[in-house]
């Protein structure tokens, strides 16, 4: 009878839905708020923010009733920093990097307004490595005035991917054929439906090579390195820590203490307080914020990367 009751209640509560006379809101998300300062170590007035770049660098932060991922992106890397422009107590930055890199676009959009940050203030910034910072990872580095990698870290991959998914075989087997109605010869290149042509390759080989000139002219203006040596390097391969300080990608081996003392001494600071900025949920304040989301381009569209992807798909 209960069952019966309920399923009754179940019916009229649908029907009253669908007629609009019942509005229902559920906020499957936490509701975001601003940024706040939390002091990690040290003491003092001054201040040495940590920046934290972690996972896949991105344009817009995926949700999913799951949890967050964990990537970087322009949105919130620019929050924490028009805070800590606001915060003249802020003498020193340091970049905690740990990311095998993410989308050409997201990476070159944060490298941007890092080096803008500096601009505007003047304060030092350190760029410590930590396990894994490759490619895109990597290419935020140039940001700072000094690289410390850890001694066990991996890093270099300095280059870039255009992948997509070649589906023809799978839609052959289960009998499905798309059709395509366009308005010029090229409209559906790097169509996911058909292998790529010569020609289309040939494209895509142009715009991949003007993306990797663009990572070269970063590595060798951030590292204060020729070009030409610079491209002797960048053949995309993954260095040692011990490596990439041979061959001048970083400045020297420590850990992350070690980059908070260079970010103090470079400051001129005798004492200072380690500080990061913490949210929960999201908040959008800026105009890297407000790109598409769920952003589900990436099946259908081509992806250039900085990013260091061992292995074929």
């Amino acid at each position: 009878m209960l069952l019966k009751n309920l399923s009754r209640l179940l019916i009229v509560f649908l029907v009253l839905l669908l007629a609009g006379c019942v509005t229902v809101k559920v906020d499957l998300f936490e509701e975001p708020k601003p940024l706040k300062e939390k002091v990690i170590s040290g003491y003092g007035g001054d201040k040495i923010l940590l920046v934290d770049i972690s996972g896949l660098i991105v344009e817009s932060q995926p949700r999913s009733l799951f949890g967050m991922a964990s990537v970087t992106t322009p949105g919130r890397v620019k929050e924490e920093l028009d805070k800590a422009a606001k915060d003249k107590r802020i003498k020193a930055l340091v970049l905690r990097i740990n990311s095998p890199g993410g989308t050409v676009s997201a990476s070159d959009l944060i490298h941007h307004e890092l080096m803008a940050y500096k601009k505007e203030t003047g304060v030092p910034v350190v760029a410590c490595l930590m396990g894994l910072a490759t490619s895109g990872g990597y290419y935020l580095a140039q940001a700072g005035d000094t690289i410390v990698a850890h001694p066990s870290g991996i890093t270099g991959s300095i280059g870039v991917l255009a992948m997509k998914l070649n589906i023809k075989g799978l839609m052959d087997k289960v009998g499905v054929e798309g059709e395509m109605v366009k308005s010029g010869q090229w409209k559906d290149f790097w169509s996911p439906f058909r292998p790529a042509n010569p020609e289309e390759k040939q494209m895509m080989q142009q715009v991949i090579d003007s993306y990797y000139q663009g990572f070269v002219d970063v590595v060798a203006l951030g590292r204060k390195m020729d070009i030409k040596e610079v491209r002797r390097v960048a053949d995309g391969r993954i260095y040692t820590a011990a490596q990439a300080k041979d061959l001048g990608l970083v400045d020297s081996l420590g850990y992350l203490d070690d980059a908070i003392k260079i970010a103090q001494k470079q400051a001129g600071l005798e004492e200072a307080k380690v500080v990061r900025y913490h949210r929960p949920g999201s908040y959008r304040p800026n105009i890297y914020s407000q790109f598409p989301f769920p952003d589900f381009s990436g099946a259908v569209t081509p992806q250039f990367l900085y990013l260091w992807w061992p292995g074929e798909i």
